[in-house]
């Protein structure tokens, strides 16, 4: 088994830390995207919103996930091991490699199969995994910080 990435949250806290911290990254990726396309002043006022330094921000902490690599039978073993984790499994049952990253304070593992696009596979588990168990969670605490805001 191989692992690639770093980053792995024991707290919905320590992801939320995580997620935070892409933010400055995210904008100057965006920044510099958008100078390199010769945007003035102008155009980047229009096009670059609040919105696409978000699916940025998304993408930057989704790349760091620290996803594990391995065999049909590594991921059963580790299955085995958790038995108290939610399993999503995307792809086919009938392959012999599967990449997953499990997200400790949701007791949950998304794995993707594969046979030989190992690139393809750990993409989009990273992809999978924050939409699945990321995102619906720093939604959730958007909702609850917006209602404690306005109760003030």
């Amino acid at each position: 088994m191989e692992t690639e990435g770093t980053l792995s949250p024991e707290s919905l806290a320590e992801a939320r830390e995580a997620f935070s911290a892409a933010g400055p990254t995210a904008k100057q990726v965006v920044r510099e995207a958008a100078k390199a396309m010769e945007f003035d002043r102008e155009e980047y006022t229009e096009r670059v919103t609040g919105e696409v330094v978000e699916r940025a921000r998304n993408v930057v902490f989704a790349d760091r996930l620290a996803v594990h690599v391995g065999s049909r039978a590594a991921f059963d073993a580790w299955v085995d091991d958790h038995p108290d984790y939610e399993v999503t499994e995307l792809g086919s049952e009938d392959v012999d490699r599967v990449a997953w990253h499990a997200a400790p304070f949701a007791e949950a593992v998304v794995a993707a199969t594969f046979q030989n696009e190992r690139e393809a596979a750990v993409g989009t588990l990273r992809r999978q995994a924050f939409a699945r168990l990321y995102r619906p969670r720093f939604e959730e605490s958007d909702d609850v910080d917006a209602e404690s805001d306005t109760s003030e």
